[in-house]
């Protein structure tokens, strides 16, 4: 059994605002799992970050009259205070500019290098005469030559996940300004043999067969069937590391290049200023021990199931490798995609401006895309929060909170002779805690989710069935057993929803004036006495509110959910 858990999560590009699309691809799902293993009393390292390098940030930086620096700057800034808001928990948090970050890049380029898995190649490179610039691969649109998407990029292909370079596409342009006038220009960069890995790299994915999710297994594995090609590395941009080789100083790396490798830089830089001196190596060189999670969209496959791996093995150091790859489909909004351009979709500025983050952070899991696309609704949003948040948990909370003031004031009524109905209580809890324990460390969010739901509409089906209210009137005594046993769900639904909800969790907590308590590990008819006979409790305000049919119309508009 390995003793650390490595929790990474896809690095977001930096330009622009996040979108609920990225929350749902890796980030969220990912701080759920954080959550959950430090909960259970894990060891975890929990990394996460912006993608600074490329034309994007550049193109940006003109835009707005900024230099890269400060562009990037403003922007890693803006994730930093959004991921905050959503309560996203990471250990170490920084981008892919950092100097920790360039000096592991060239150490791993070097080992490629120094055995045999660089080459150089001559090759014709996107250039846009209206422009007057090289264009990045992402830079260039067109037709894809596979399956016909018109809207495919010269490095991938979003709709086959097939990747590209721009000189397959048809009717090529550039996303920059549109123009068709392209080019394309002879020049010399430098590509890992992928090739030369072939067989270590298929041995490999072959042992993840079972683990990883079928989206990252059966991509990976298509990718070898097809064999795998060079891969350039460098490109004729500005915004990058240089190329520490004679004769390609005016080159930068490519930003698939340094991007995944900013996992490993962001801890560094983390290990390096922290005041318990914790090494950046017991994670990143210590295979043995860690069990590495990364957590990505479906059109992050590739890089992270071979390319990302095969950088690691070609330069011969004793790296860890992924263990568990949890890869998820997209999150589209009302049956089409999010699009920063058009600025359609939810963005998580006006998300924490609308609605308390734990709304969103339950919705997303709720319906996450494990297994195919899902979609955003604003009628599913509202039916969510008012039926799973409103209607069961805050209802539950709030009823039993009133019948206890009004029948014992505000304190915890003793836990006397238990009866049949808190028998079947313990048997059903017994078996649904296990099985959601079960789903989170799965990591199937969804269906977690829906255990959790299941858990809290047992705490409603007890109450319904016992009636506390009328039993007070004939047999307090039983009623108080009663209510002690309802309050001490509310401080065992607190710990359950924790990792999903941490704000709310922790209200549901602070009735008791108590933290969270572990995650429970023994029969649950011993945990819920954690809230002792006679304990002072405080009344909360409701934990959720209901969204109107008048505001959910007026977000559909606000967002472009509708014309």
């Amino acid at each position: 059994m390995k003793k650390k858990h490595l929790i990474t999560s896809a690095l977001t590009y930096v330009n622009g605002f996040p979108h609920l699309g990225h929350l749902a691809g890796a980030m969220l799902n990912a701080d759920i799992y954080a959550r959950f293993l430090r909960a259970k009393g894990e060891d975890v390292l929990f990394v996460g970050g912006t993608d600074v390098h490329g034309t994007k940030m550049e193109v940006g930086a003109e835009q707005e009259g900024l230099s890269i620096k400060d562009y990037i700057q403003k922007y890693h800034d803006l994730h930093t205070k959004l991921y905050e808001g959503f309560n996203l928990s990471f250990d170490a948090y920084g981008n892919t500019d950092s100097e920790a970050n360039k000096e592991l890049t060239y150490r791993i380029f070097e080992g490629l290098d120094q055995n045999g898995y660089i080459s150089s190649k001559t090759t014709k490179r996107p250039f846009c005469a209206d422009d007057n610039q090289f264009l990045a691969d992402s830079q260039v649109g067109g037709t894809c030559p596979y399956c016909g998407y018109e809207k495919a990029k010269g490095d991938q292909c979003e709709n086959c996940t097939k990747l590209l370079d721009p000189e397959e596409l048809k009717n090529p342009y550039s996303t920059i300004s549109g123009s068709h006038n392209i080019i394309f220009k002879e020049t010399q960069n430098l590509f890992i043999n992928l090739d030369k890995m072939q067989a270590q790299i298929a041995t490999w994915v072959e042992s993840k067969k079972g683990i990883w999710t079928d989206i990252a297994y059966t991509t990976a594995k298509k990718w070898l069937k097809e064999g795998l090609q060079p891969r350039g590395i460098t490109r004729d941009l500005k915004n990058g590391f240089a190329v520490p080789k004679p004769g390609y100083e005016d080159k930068v790396f490519y930003c698939w290049f340094d991007a995944p490798i900013g996992y490993i830089g962001i801890t560094k830089e983390w290990a390096d200023k922290d005041p318990q001196n914790r090494r950046w190596e017991d994670w990143w060189l210590n295979p043995d021990e860690v069990w590495h999670t990364e957590f990505i969209g479906k059109d992050n496959i590739p890089f992270h199931s071979i390319i990302f791996p095969g950088m690691l093995f070609g330069s011969k150091e004793n790296w860890t490798q992924v263990s568990f790859l949890k890869a998820t489909s997209w999150l589209t909004f009302a049956d089409g995609k999010f699009s920063k351009s058009e600025h359609r979709g939810v963005f998580l500025d006006e998300a924490l401006e609308e609605f308390p983050a734990d709304y969103w952070r339950y919705w997303i899991p709720a319906n996450s895309p494990e297994s195919d696309d899902s979609s955003f609704s604003f009628d599913s949003f509202q039916a969510v929060i008012n039926k799973d948040l409103n209607d069961v948990l805050g209802n539950f909370v709030n009823r039993v909170l009133k019948m206890t003031q009004n029948n014992f004031g505000l304190e915890v009524p003793e836990l006397g002779s238990i009866t049949e109905n808190e028998k079947e209580l313990y048997t059903t809890l017994d078996k649904l805690v296990a099985e959601y324990t079960e789903k989170m460390n799965d990591i199937e969010l969804r269906k977690a989710v829906a255990l959790l739901r299941e858990i809290w509409t047992v705490g409603n089906n007890y109450i319904a069935k016992t009636e506390p209210w009328k039993v007070a009137k004939t047999n307090k005594a039983y009623a108080g057993t009663i209510l002690n046993t309802a309050l001490n769900l509310i401080y065992l639904f607190a710990t359950l929803t924790t990792p999903i909800m941490p704000t709310v969790a922790q209200k549901m907590a602070d009735i008791f004036g108590k933290q969270i308590q572990p995650w429970p590990t023994g029969p649950i008819q011993q945990v819920l006495t954690s809230i002792q006979n006679g304990a002072k409790f405080v009344p909360t305000e409701p934990l959720f509110r209901k969204i109107t049919d008048e505001e959910r119309d007026a977000l559909k508009v606000k967002h472009k959910e509708v014309e």
